[in-house]
């Protein structure tokens, strides 16, 4: 690989992670077009999108492990939320992660936007009185919780992107989840999603692995430090964030898909 390509494939790593550990998603819903588009906007050889959802599921196991690592004090961690959500969304993802295989790259281009404009919306949603709630005193709806998990899961898989970026939005507005709790539980949830995406991918023989390397160490080290900073901001300034990013990823895929 070209030195240019290494650097290139490192700061998209780094800069997704960051972004991942900071609102609490594993970070394909930045890195999935970054991937697509810009190393062969810079020369380079330009990634397929099997390839992309390949790379991007392997590195969000890794990405998820480093900000998992910097909640894990704090009592934001909701062992119960992880547990229905993560075994619901476990079982969609390594279904729709080795069904993939069966779908042309354009209808996985259309599953991933259709995912993010449904996040879109949530995201902007109003979220009254979520963060009054004591974190040890947070409650939520089991079934929903599990059901909603699970057809994520089937969907995630597909594009390879464990999910988080539309869990966050179920667990805000419909959970009704305080935003950091969402953001580490969202995290420790994406790790369990992504064990069944990146099996899915690995069984099918669609990850590609010396980008795949470099996404993950760039990850371990990148999304530890956005957990860190994360933890110190605004919650309003968290959920910003995360709407913008989901809104600016949405309008460009699908800008592509019409073109």
């Amino acid at each position: 690989m070209e030195f240019g390509f290494i650097i290139t494939i490192f700061l998209i790593g780094f800069i997704g992670s960051f972004i991942s550990g900071m609102v609490g998603i594993g970070g394909s819903i930045i890195k999935y077009p970054m991937l697509l588009y810009i190393p062969s906007l810079l020369g380079f050889a330009a990634f397929s999108a099997h390839e992309v959802s390949g790379i991007s599921a392997i590195q969000v196991f890794f990405a998820t492990i480093g900000g998992i690592y910097a909640y894990r004090k704090g009592g934001y961690l909701n062992k119960q939320l992880i547990l229905y959500m993560g075994v619901a969304v476990l079982i969609g993802s390594f279904i729709g992660g080795y069904g993939s295989t069966l779908l042309s790259e354009n209808l996985i281009n259309v599953v991933y936007a259709v995912l993010a404009t449904i996040a879109t919306i949530m995201m902007f949603l109003p979220k009254k009185n979520v963060e009054d709630v004591p974190l040890d005193q947070v409650t939520f709806n089991k079934v929903i919780a599990a059901s909603s998990a699970f057809v994520v899961g089937v969907a995630a898989g597909i594009v390879g992107a464990a999910g988080a970026f539309i869990l966050m939005p179920i667990m805000l507005v419909v959970l009704r989840i305080p935003t950091k709790m969402a953001i580490a539980s969202s995290l420790a949830i994406t790790f369990i999603s992504s064990i069944g995406s990146t099996a899915g991918k690995i069984i099918t023989d669609q990850i590609v692995w010396e980008p795949a390397v470099i996404m993950i160490i760039a990850s371990l080290i990148a999304a530890p430090l956005g957990a860190n900073i994360g933890k110190n901001m605004k919650t309003k300034s968290l959920q910003m964030i995360l709407a913008l990013l989901i809104l600016a990823s949405t309008v460009k895929i699908w800008m592509d898909i019409i073109r």
